[in-house]
């Protein structure tokens, strides 16, 4: 479902928060989608400078890591390219390119929307599915990998780089998940299976609603919708930059959550 457009046009970002319409399909389904949300020029930028780190054209900055993905690891398959071994980029807090993503002014209105003025930033990745490599990611719930509460003060954002598509294994998700409770997630049982990539069993996959997504589109989601993704069956790259935020009123185990690790504070747009 297409819930409105905040693309770029010609003078420069549009920039506006999200509707009542939006905001009441993120509560009744669990997600939204953004079209043309970000600009192409920033998508650029995001993906050379990708392309930099994976190609080893510029070193590293402290945390970030590059995933290569479980075929290359065990020695399944031969890339074709450095990057056709990649699965994600991930930490992309200390690098100022990358981690401006975070902050791209239309982004941060339509959060506002959701988490409220004050977010902060939990996790960055950018999501490389090559061509040739089995590449699913089993349907699962990200407040899995959060230690913050409660779920609803979360979201997660996904932009596509490049086209996310059927062929190329765009994301799936089940409208209405995000009401239940978080599940049990295990390591599913296939052959290849990324590092971290947990599933839930018995999903009803005859629910799932494909979303097709072009560069700059963007998807935010709740943290307890279930969602995951397929093989890439095309001859292109499916690759996607995606951050998850949590409102400042969130509390954890962890007192200082704020302030440890890669957390960051978000800036309201100006």
């Amino acid at each position: 479902m297409d819930n409105g457009s905040l693309a770029a046009n010609a003078a420069g970002q549009h920039r506006m928060p999200l509707s009542e319409e939006q905001i009441q399909h993120y509560a009744d389904e669990g997600y939204v989608l953004l079209r043309g949300l970000i600009p192409p020029e920033s998508l650029e930028r995001y993906n050379e400078r990708f392309l930099e780190f994976v190609e080893g054209r510029e070193d590293l900055p402290e945390h970030m890591k590059v995933m290569q993905d479980v075929m290359v690891v065990k020695g399944a398959i031969e890339p074709p390219s450095t990057v056709h071994g990649v699965n994600k980029l991930l930490c992309l807090e200390n690098d100022p390119v990358l981690f401006a993503f975070a902050s791209e002014p239309a982004l941060v209105d339509a959060l506002q929307s959701i988490l409220g003025e004050e977010f902060y930033s939990l996790s960055s990745n950018v999501f490389n599915k090559p061509p040739g490599v089995d590449g699913r990611h089993p349907m699962h719930q990200d407040l899995r990998y959060f230690r913050v509460r409660p779920a609803d003060g979360i979201t997660g954002v996904w932009t596509a780089i490049l086209p996310a598509t059927r062929e190329s294994g765009c994301l799936a998700v089940l409208p209405g998940t995000h009401k239940g409770e978080l599940l049990e997630h295990e390591n599913p049982d296939w052959e290849f299976v990324n590092h971290g990539f947990y599933g839930i069993d018995d999903v009803d996959v005859e629910s799932r609603v494909h979303v097709e997504m072009m560069p700059g589109d963007t998807l935010l989601f709740h943290p307890l919708l279930i969602h995951g993704s397929g093989t890439n069956e095309s001859d292109q790259f499916r690759r996607a930059i995606s951050v998850h935020y949590a409102a400042g009123d969130c509390e954890s185990d962890r007192a200082d959550w704020k302030t440890r690790g890669l957390t960051r504070k978000i800036s309201p747009a100006t």
